[in-house]
């Protein structure tokens, strides 16, 4: 801290001016205040909005994935619009846009480039399974509730411990996989119980949950090299047309010219329109909100997250839908949230130990 300091005043002389005293001719200088008085003015407002834009944007991101299942649902199962692979389609189509847009434009991370073919078809390997795991969730969706939808998801790391045991040979510690027993147990309760249980969703639901988990652990292999890794935005602006094309013949074959039956439903109902629009611009910002959440706070967050936005859109979509449940079920439920979280902290611990 500087102290304060006495300076005589300039153009007087105190000889020739007999009534002037010593305090006549002294200026005070106030103290300089110190760099923790100065920032401190600006702190706790720079504290406040960092913590508000963060609450905004994880309240963003349980909005995109709660309100992504509940409008696939809505259209597949309420509306009459079954067309899963082509609703698929139209979510690759504007996440391609989108990201196009927020990168070449926005400048939100900086743009990568495919380097080489065989970047290119590691690229494509990986969204033919994104297209299986994404076209099976959505198919799920006609024929189960969204609450055993959520319920059979989160066995995902269940399926990535097997994946990676099966193709890289990756071993996890004793706990890993002693945390991953409550995560079955609670699916087999969940499934037994379901008022409301297809066969054929619950197996498109399981492929679904399981090409999730191979993506990743493919992903861990083939993008491995420092030079051909991506950025998740910039993996998305190449994965969604590639997986638009991969989709095209697919729902040609299996769905029909389901543009033409959209636009000659759209004469009578306008409302489709706004709910394939609505819908497709959700899709898009569930990636975005997923990378927005992991800048902001961290990947492990984003897993905690994860199985909170689980829990709260199986509650949702009972309150929306209406669908019935049992008090087995939802105990399942929470038996497979339990061990999602014991299988979170028994890894996470075991990486802290590895070390």
């Amino acid at each position: 801290m500087v102290e304060a300091q006495k300076w005589t005043r300039r153009m007087s002389n105190p000889r020739l001016d007999t009534a002037a005293t010593a305090d006549d001719h002294v200026l005070d200088i106030p103290t300089t205040p110190t760099a923790e008085v100065r920032n401190g003015i600006y702190t706790f407002g720079s504290h406040l909005t960092s913590n508000l834009l963060t609450a905004l944007i994880i309240a963003s991101w349980f909005m995109s994935n709660t309100g992504v299942l509940l409008l696939n649902k809505y259209l597949l199962s309420f509306y009459g619009y079954r067309y899963p692979i082509f609703l698929t389609m139209l979510h690759m189509l504007s996440c391609a846009s989108y990201s196009y847009i927020a990168i070449n434009f926005l400048e939100i991370v900086p743009k990568q480039h495919i380097l080489s073919k065989k970047q290119f078809f590691k690229i494509f390997a990986l969204c033919a399974i994104f297209c299986f795991s994404v076209v099976c969730g959505n198919t799920s969706l006609r024929y189960i509730p969204v609450s055993f939808n959520q319920a059979i998801g989160a066995t995902t790391p269940f399926f990535t411990a097997i994946f990676a045991f099966i193709i890289t040979c990756k071993k996890e510690s004793v706990k890993v996989y002693f945390a991953l027993l409550p995560v079955v147990f609670g699916i087999v309760l969940a499934t037994n119980s379901e008022p409301l249980f297809n066969m054929f969703g619950f197996l498109v639901c399981i492929g679904s949950t399981a090409g999730r988990a191979l993506k990743s652990v493919v992903q861990g292999i083939l993008l491995t090299n420092e030079a051909e890794k991506l950025h998740s935005m910039n993996l998305l602006l190449y994965m969604a047309p590639m997986a638009a094309l991969i989709l095209l013949p697919f729902s040609l074959y299996n769905e029909g010219n389901v543009a033409r039956i959209t636009l000659a439903k759209a004469k009578t109902d306008s409302f489709i329109i706004l709910l394939l629009i609505g819908n497709a611009t959700v899709a898009y910002l569930v990636n975005l909100t997923n990378f927005l959440v992991t800048k902001h706070t961290s990947a492990l967050t984003l897993q905690v997250l994860g199985n909170a936005k689980a829990a709260l859109a199986a509650f949702v979509s009972v309150m929306v839908f209406r669908n019935p449940v049992t008090m087995t079920g939802v105990t399942g439920f929470a038996v497979t949230i339990m061990g999602i979280v014991l299988y979170s902290e028994a890894k996470n611990r075991s990486k802290i130990t590895t070390y």
